[in-house]
């Protein structure tokens, strides 16, 4: 593969292509990064550019791969890179990529919403389960305290019933 440096010779071509060949050839050309493309309508605004629609969809494609990227090393799962570019899909593979990028967003979406649904309820959970601990070793000790309590009452109220019954002071 060569370089675009300064010192390498260069000549400037002009092609003119049939649309329905444009995308072949231009992806043919890209995937053997030996050309610089110049922009010979600097003035048009990219809103109004033919292939407009396109260019969105790629991007949005790059977007969902940067995401699904990201997710995937946040969690420290190892990606294989060939350090190779993968050749360009055809216009008709484009489609099933899009449909395929857009499932995995979606699903990999949900399972980050219902991990997050879990930890919240596991949360709350751990912390009833606290609260219930610390309620039952108080009721233990309440009821303790009240047993305890009953036990001295009773000896109290046997030893006043041992007492003879008699009117001493009449």
């Amino acid at each position: 593969m060569g370089s675009l440096f300064r010192s390498e010779e260069m000549a400037l071509c002009q092609l003119f292509l049939q649309s329905e060949a444009a995308y072949a050839c231009v992806s043919e050309l890209g995937e053997l990064g030996l050309v610089q493309f110049r922009d010979l309508n600097p003035d048009v605004n990219a809103f109004q550019r033919k292939f407009v629609n396109e260019v969105r969809r790629c991007d949005e494609m790059e977007r969902k791969l940067r995401y699904l990227e990201k997710e995937i090393k946040k969690d420290g799962i190892p990606m294989l890179d060939t350090g190779e570019s993968p050749e360009a899909p055809q216009p008709r593979e484009m489609i099933d990529l899009e449909a395929t990028f857009e499932k995995l967003e979606n699903e990999l979406r949900e399972v980050n919403q219902n991990a997050e649904a879990l930890k919240r309820n596991f949360l709350e959970l751990t912390e009833l389960k606290h609260i219930l601990r610390k309620t039952q070793v108080f009721f233990d000790e309440v009821s303790c305290g009240m047993s305890n309590s009953i036990w001295v009452s009773a000896n109290k109220l046997r030893s006043v019933t041992d007492l003879p019954l008699t009117n001493a002071g009449h």
